[in-house]
């Protein structure tokens, strides 16, 4: 067993998408080798596909990442008749995850995460780890809601309505002396006119929920599709991705790009105000690619694209301008390309209805290429043959009347245009060809005899 120097990594979104591949990866490879992995469903495990959810997890990282993981079920749904669970079956959740190398948990509610790890004292064990600086512990999207003194209930005050209210957290981050509440997808703009920044807060809410913090508490915020590293043996915090992590307090951020190495000192600095750190941590030109986010990069999105829902977007401008210039062969390789986007995207935790539009799109795309399909494989019988027809006839007319040059003159006008004619004893017969591959193929895109 292996497992390095301990790790705490927060992520903002994305954890299973094709943005976080890079970092998974670093994170593993910190493990020196194949390591006992888990993934906590709790956060998830009152839904009713969580076995989808699971599936797919461990689907991305055995695909992605090259990592074999296990799944500690939220226990109680192991119990009969949906019933608590055991002492039996609670403690071995808690022994596999007190001496699990790598841990993970991700999307899902953060209050009933709360709950149930309250229930099964699956914080204490969390909180453990960090303490003492054991292995690398992963906590995502409602499970980074948890890791803070105080947490917020997501689904109750976006989805239910209820007034918003901090939660007793894990306070994971409470050891290393960051008296903080976490807010992942810290700058969320699903909202489009309305404001989703703040995990689906808003600033009004938010701003309210900042005055119940006591004084020496602040905001940590990470943005989608970025991350914080916390090396608790060298007591260095790297901010990694496209975003930033933002520490607020009062209304007043203080933000730090990602790209960013500082000490942990600084960012208790930070957090508790103090003049020291109360200045913006600058991005080290040195470091303004590392750690940087990769993107989902291919020549259907037309360059870099952090999200799916970029990624389709740029894919079609692209079909949009390969069609307009009549290139089908961009167009079938950006319908493949955009395939191969959305397969990369599957696996991700978060991602829904986001996929099942993706794939609207794509169908979309199918079809119009296939009329355009369509359209080209009757064009020399529906365009070329009601030309052909009548000069054929006058083709017919000139060599009757003797003027066979006048005749070879329309053969030699309809061959420029591609179109190549045979005479019988029967009359005329044309065939349309369109490159010399096509005829070095043998290939006959249409083919009359003359009426």
């Amino acid at each position: 067993m292996n497992a390095g120097r301990g790790i705490l990594a927060l992520m903002g979104s994305g954890e299973t998408s094709p943005t976080m591949v890079t970092l998974h990866r670093e994170l593993v490879a910190h493990l020196g080798g194949d390591a006992d992995a888990v993934i906590l469903e709790t956060p998830y495990g009152f839904q009713v596909n969580r076995d989808d959810i699971s599936t797919r997890a461990r689907e991305y990282f055995r695909r992605s990442v090259g990592f074999t993981t296990v799944v500690a079920p939220d226990a109680h749904t192991d119990a009969p008749s949906g019933g608590a669970a055991g002492d039996g079956d609670a403690d071995k959740v808690r022994d596999r995850v007190r001496r699990a190398e790598w841990v993970f948990s991700g999307p899902g509610s953060p209050s009933y995460a709360l709950g149930r790890w309250h229930t099964l004292r699956l914080g204490e064990i969390l909180r453990e780890r960090v303490g003492r600086g054991y292995g690398v512990t992963v906590m995502a999207s409602a499970a980074a809601c948890t890791v803070g003194f105080a947490a917020l209930p997501v689904y109750e005050v976006y989805k239910a309505g209820h007034p918003p209210a901090w939660l007793d957290g894990l306070d994971l981050l409470g050891v290393l002396g960051l008296p903080v509440a976490v807010i992942p997808h810290y700058d969320n703009a699903e909202g489009g006119t309305h404001d989703t920044r703040f995990c689906y807060l808003g600033e009004p809410r938010l701003a309210a929920l900042e005055h119940e913090l006591p004084d020496e508490g602040a905001v940590l915020g990470i943005d989608e599709h970025t991350a914080v590293i916390v090396d608790l043996d060298t007591s260095v915090v790297r901010v990694w991705g496209r975003g930033v992590m933002t520490i607020r307090r009062r209304g007043v951020s203080v933000p730090v790009p990602g790209g960013t190495t500082l000490p942990l000192e600084q960012l208790r600095d930070l957090v508790g105000g103090r003049e020291s750190g109360a200045v913006p941590v600058p991005r080290r030109p040195a470091d303004s690619d590392v750690g940087a986010a990769p993107r989902t990069t291919t020549p259907a999105t037309g360059g870099a694209a952090a999200t799916l829902q970029e990624a389709v977007a740029a894919a079609e401008l692209r079909f949009d301008a390969a069609q307009e210039a009549r290139d089908a062969a961009t167009m079938a390789e950006v319908v493949v390309e955009l395939e191969s986007v959305i397969a990369a995207w599957s696996a991700d935790m978060e991602e829904d209805q986001g996929g099942e539009w993706a794939r609207t799109v794509l169908h979309g795309m199918i079809r119009r290429l296939a009329r355009a399909a369509g359209r080209g494989l009757t064009e020399p019988e529906h365009t070329l043959g009601r030309i052909l027809t009548p000069l054929l006839g006058l083709r017919r007319r000139l060599r009757a009347d003797g003027a066979y040059d006048l005749a070879d003159e329309v053969r030699e006008a309809v061959a420029a245009g591609g179109v190549l004619l045979r005479d019988t004893p029967e009359g005329s017969e044309w065939r349309w060809e369109e490159g010399a591959d096509d005829r070095a193929a043998g290939t006959t895109t249409g083919c009359r005899p003359e009426e």
